[in-house]
């Protein structure tokens, strides 16, 4: 009678194979396509031998195999397999396989497998022998498991405990279980004593732990300190402290980046005579670092934490108002400043809450528009602006790489009416000046008819006609930044900037001519048409030009630009003159402040030209920086709404 095969298979080539390897020995090919078909065959034909594959369509091989050897203990099986790794391999032999072949095989390969597996009288020894290595192999395999699964355990525990007083424990706890160990220690280094102290113990007596305290210098803990490696002692009697002997011990340094060792982990045997191998050691040191890992967290977190409480504190004392919005304008927080003026919650917005979008926190329009632009821009603007409860803020808008964006407003309402006081009493004083002014000038003019003046008179004359122009262009320029403040004859209209540009510069040329200067201007053929006061703007371009003339040097250069850019106008006015030092360039715009410095010493002005520029450029809706080096040159620009941008 023919010797039975089953092949539980549903690969047809390699169906193929074995039938291939099969036939030729006069053995009985019987086949299955799956788990099911394959128990029935077992059951019905009693075959000599079983080839099995791992994966099956409707079940998995070796649940199958299990089944097989629980009933059918004494027929052999081959399993075969993609698989290669020892973990099915291993699973494989301790379900009973007989034997395993890794796909892709050939035919000689399954022949001597089917070979050794029908001649148990050649295989068995062979057989017994990798048994007993495989079982050995599988202890080692099981106790390593064992050790790797406490290590993830306690990894796990580092990352997801907040009580560090319980991460520590855990930590001599596993150092005890993974070693064999009879009791463990977690001491921490005070730098004031250069002493160790217990944090943590795992089955030290009372009365040990409390008094528990070793010098560093005199130590087995504090070499391994020190040293920052492994320190292990054994021996009938070796001393950790004072009346604490135990047979062996050791210690492994807790390390923190940046830190070096902060603290060792230790255990030890008091009356077991067992030493700690290398892989003791090894285990210690990956605990030790899971340890220090926790510890530091430790530490990072109460330092943010204190950080934040800071924080919260100036965030909740500010009289400023300070919004924090992400690049969607989503707001993540709110200071109670912010909620005040816009009537939130008393908790307000904080960090905690989800981000909401800008329109449900703050209805102010001026507030989004503004947002909205330095999202655009990304840089930080400044502007004054005034919300729905009448009063108005200098407003400070940030952006904050990885944050969003920034708002501070600041209250400056009573600013505002004191300047508002002032302006109108310098516009008074300004205009009864003017009469006496008119009334001197008038006599000045008059001297030369009533007799011949000396040459002493004459210079006299000439300095006070000087004087009486300054003056005359000082209260001109008061009067004139005040009623552009208060929107005084600035009716606008639709503008071509090229055209006010090259006017200005055609004006202002010969002044350049005067002193050998190169005045460019270079625009391009079409620019966005903004909407504005066409002569208010050519004071803009011609206090800009003009100061670059006065303050440039002989044979110096001037450049006058324009470009369009996303539906804005952006002009700027370059010279090489002495430049702004950096701490003058913040205040260059304040009313009658004036750069000192030896190189503009002599140059006659009143300090309002640009406070003049500033006024006319932010009421156009626009805004004025200056770019400057002290011995380079400087750019003033300023940028307009088109038509299109302003909607």
């Amino acid at each position: 009678m023919k010797e039975q095969i089953l092949f539980i298979d549903s690969d047809p080539e390699t169906r193929q194979l074995t039938k291939t390897v099969l036939s030729p020995n006069n053995w009985e090919y019987l086949k299955a396509f799956s788990g099911k078909e394959g128990l029935r065959l077992a059951q019905d034909c009693d075959p000599a031998l079983i080839i099995l594959d791992h994966r099956l369509p409707t079940s998995n091989g070796l649940s199958l195999l299990e089944k097989l050897r629980s009933r059918y203990a004494d027929v052999p099986v081959i399993v075969t397999s993609g698989d290669a790794s020892s973990r099915t391999i291993l699973r494989a032999f301790r379900l009973g396989a007989s034997d395993f072949l890794v796909k892709p095989f050939d035919l000689e390969e399954m022949s001597a497998a089917v070979q050794r597996t029908l001649r148990p009288d050649h295989a068995s020894p062979k057989r017994r022998d990798l048994t007993r290595r495989l079982r050995r192999a599988n202890q080692q395999l099981q106790a390593q498991f064992q050790e790797l699964n406490t290590v993830y355990a306690i990894g796990r525990a580092v990352t997801s405990l907040l009580d560090l007083n319980q991460v520590l424990s855990r930590v001599v706890e596993a150092a005890v279980y993974t070693v064999g160990a009879e009791e463990g220690t977690l001491m921490l280094l005070d730098e004031e004593s250069n002493e160790l102290y217990l944090r943590a113990a795992k089955d030290v007596s009372e009365k040990t732990a409390r008094n528990l305290r070793l010098r560093v210098e005199d130590s087995a803990a504090g070499r391994a300190l020190q040293n920052d490696r492994p320190v292990h002692l054994a021996g009938d009697s070796v001393k950790v402290a004072t009346g604490y002997l135990v047979k062996s011990l050791l210690y492994v340094p807790l390390r923190v980046p940046e830190r070096g060792a902060i603290g060792v982990l230790g255990v030890a045997n008091r009356l077991a005579s067992q030493t700690f191998s290398q892989r003791d050691i090894t285990l210690m040191s990956a605990l030790a670092d899971y340890a220090a890992i926790a510890i530091e967290n430790a530490r990072l977190f109460k330092h943010a934490e204190t950080q934040r409480v800071k924080l919260e504190a100036v965030l909740r004392e500010a009289e400023e108002a300070i919004v924090v919005v992400d690049q969607d304008n989503r707001v993540l927080l709110c200071n109670a400043a912010a909620c005040d003026i816009w009537h939130l919650s008393a908790d307000g917005v904080s960090e905690s809450q989800a981000p909401r979008p800008i329109e449900e926190v703050i209805r102010d329009a001026t507030v989004r528009e503004l947002l909205v632009e330095t999202d655009v821009e990304d840089q930080t603007t400044h502007r004054q602006v005034t919300l729905s409860n009448e009063r108005t803020y200098n407003a400070h808008l940030t952006p904050v790489k990885g944050v969003g964006r920034v708002l501070m407003l600041q209250d400056i309402t009573h600013l505002k009416e004191l300047d508002r006081l002032k302006s109108e009493f310098v516009a008074t004083v300004s205009h009864d000046l003017r009469t006496p002014l008119t009334s001197i000038q008038g006599y000045i003019e008059l001297l030369p008819q009533v007799g011949p003046l000396n040459t002493r008179q004459e210079r006299f004359v000439r300095r006070v006609e000087a004087t009486l122009k300054s003056i005359s262009a000082l209260i001109n320029d008061l009067l004139d930044i005040r009623r552009i403040e208060a929107e005084l004859d600035l009716e606008m209209k639709l503008c071509d900037l090229r055209e006010i540009i090259q006017e200005v510069v055609a004006r202002l040329e010969h002044h350049a001519e005067g002193k050998a200067q190169d005045l460019r201007c270079e625009i391009p053929e079409s620019l966005p048409l903004v909407r504005g006061n066409p002569q208010r703007l050519a004071q803009v371009l011609d206090n800009l030009v003009n100061n670059a003339i006065k303050y440039t040097q002989v044979g110096g250069r001037i450049t006058v630009t324009a470009i369009g850019d996303q539906g804005h106008v952006v002009v700027n006015v370059s010279d090489n003159g002495p430049g702004i030092p950096p701490e003058e360039q913040p205040r260059i715009f304040d009313k009658f402040y004036r750069v000192e410095s030896e190189e503009v010493t002599g140059v006659a002005g009143t300090g309002l030209g640009l406070a003049i520029v500033k006024a006319i450029v932010e009421k156009h809706r626009g805004r004025v920086w200056v770019e400057s080096q002290s011995g380079v040159g400087s750019t003033f620009s300023f940028v307009l709404p088109g038509v299109n941008a302003e909607g």
